[in-house]
């Protein structure tokens, strides 16, 4: 894309002067009609050192009210980040509904710069870029304006401006010693960049490149470039994104219907024991885990009183406590909603080497937001794609992904929820949103159905723990858990 770049005319300085005017008036105008069509905008700058990616920032900021944006520069990864997804802290910096969020370099930046230091290629740069790629196509499929531009200038310019600011002892830590060896080797730098914006310039969230040689004309390019796009954005409000075919490689599953319950027991003495064995191997592979830097999702579906509590306690008290957290999800607070669904979640991913335990997940979009009609149907039929590609990144990254379905029959549910009603100290478990769910027991049983046998991939599969008897979930999920474990040790090189 750069090596057949021709720059747009600059416009004479009359003309320049006007239509920044009547740019910077138009933004400060489109900026409550965003709000009102709950559009967020993400805008990436991309570019050259001393190309002027933060003074354009500066200046397309001061046309907007402080309240609706939101600046980020996002520099080397801190070491907590480096021990998380290499999205993870870009996901957490996208914008609320109606908000801006600039991004002071990004994904880009960041992913090229592993590829000049020698860090990233082949089949792990092709992993990377389809990481990208998805993670971009999602936040369009969503209902976000992704907006990236590449402040482009000579290697020429580039010197003269970094003389300017080494000259200022004020300016001159802007110019850092990776500026200063990229511009050593420009051309290598160039087609490394070039190579880059050609494999993640996509149409539904496309590269711009921007003549930077002059601060005012690049600003006007910027500018216009947004104003069109938030535009365009607003009269496709209510766009549905098209349904993409899934490509992962499935297990196939039961119906709920045909999961045999009966004979599912253990014994008190049996259960006893085999509790403490279990637990006490679990123990042993957290150390494990955490030397090897493994990160482990345990995800808890399941039927109302079906005992995802009482699980989640039982795997829990295997654990070294500074090494897990369980996160109990309930409907999303304002905040949360007003963002990607999946933000949420990735924001409480672990780091390598923890764990994490989720009571109720992700998969609350094709269930109960689904059902009671909290977003459209291209919504939750997208969200299965969607959410494969979550689980496809995180087990990229190195986590074990272990996903159960706590199943219990219905009349084993009345029986649980009458004696909560009955119970005084047991009361504050049961809702009236209990029994109304129960009411729609049959549609929620065919939509767990096609959740199960649309997203039950081979890198993250679902297993389902009869739960009838409690007792015989908690032994099977523990097991489960430590045969999963011990394969991502494999993978390791670890012997177990």
């Amino acid at each position: 894309m750069l090596n057949n770049w021709n720059p747009p005319r600059m416009p004479e300085k009359e003309e320049l002067s006007q239509r920044l005017d009547a740019a910077r008036n138009r933004l400060y105008e489109l900026q409550m009609q965003i709000k009102e069509h709950k559009l967020p905008v993400l805008v990436l700058f991309e570019g050259w050192g001393a190309s002027g990616k933060g003074s354009a920032i500066g200046k397309v900021i001061r046309n907007i009210d402080p309240r609706f944006f939101k600046v980020a520069t996002m520099s080397a990864p801190t070491q907590d980040e480096l021990r998380r997804p290499f999205l993870y802290r870009y996901f957490k910096e996208i914008p609320e509904q109606g908000k801006f969020t600039f991004l002071d370099s990004g994904w880009m930046d960041e992913t090229c710069h592993e590829v000049l230091e020698g860090k990233l290629s082949g089949d792990n740069y092709l992993l990377r870029i389809d990481s990208i790629r998805r993670f971009e196509r999602q936040l369009t499929d969503n209902g976000y304006l992704v907006l990236k531009f590449f402040m482009n200038i000579t290697k020429k310019e580039q010197a003269k401006r970094m003389r300017i600011l080494l000259d200022d002892k004020d300016a001159s830590w802007r110019v850092s010693k990776n500026d200063l060896w990229q511009h050593d080797h420009y051309k290598k730098c160039k087609e490394v960049f070039n190579t880059y914006l050609r494999d993640t310039n996509i149409s539904s969230a496309p590269w711009y490149i921007i003549d930077a040689g002059e601060r005012k004309w690049a600003e006007l390019q910027v500018l216009e470039t947004l104003i069109a796009n938030v535009e365009v954005a607003m009269q496709n409000t209510g766009y549905s994104a098209p349904l993409l075919q899934n490509t992962f490689p499935l297990v196939k599953m039961p119906k709920l219907a045909d999961v045999e319950l009966k004979g599912k027991e253990i014994s008190d003495e049996e259960y006893r024991s085999e509790l403490k064995i279990l637990q006490n191997r679990l123990g042993e592979l957290h150390n494990r885990l955490y030397r090897k830097h493994i990160p482990v999702i345990i995800t808890y579906e399941g039927w109302d009183a079906a005992g995802k509590g009482g699980n989640i306690k039982r795997i829990a008290g295997a654990l070294d406590p500074r090494g897990y957290e369980v996160h109990p999800i309930a409907t999303p607070e304002p905040h949360e909603k007003a963002r990607h669904y999946l933000w949420r979640f990735w924001t409480r991913l672990p780091k390598d080497g923890h764990v994490a335990i989720f009571d109720r997940t992700w998969y609350g979009r094709v269930m109960v937001e689904r059902l009671e009609g909290f977003c459209s149907e291209n919504d939750w039929k997208r969200a299965y794609n969607e959410m494969n590609e979550f689980e496809k990144e995180l087990v990229d990254w190195g986590a074990v992904v272990i996903k159960f379905w706590v199943h219990i029959d219905k009349d084993t549910q009345l029986a649980r929820f009458t004696e909560r009603q009955n119970n005084p100290e047991k009361q504050w478990k049961i809702t009236d949103e209990d029994w109304r769910n129960r009411e729609k027991w049959d549609l929620y049983e065919a939509a767990i159905d096609e959740m199960l046998q649309k997203t039950s991939t081979t890198f993250a599969p679902w297993y389902i723990l009869e739960s009838v008897d409690k007792k015989y979930a908690r032994i099977k999920a523990l097991k489960i858990v430590i045969r999963e474990i011990e394969k991502g040790l494999k993978r390791k090189g670890e012997d177990v």
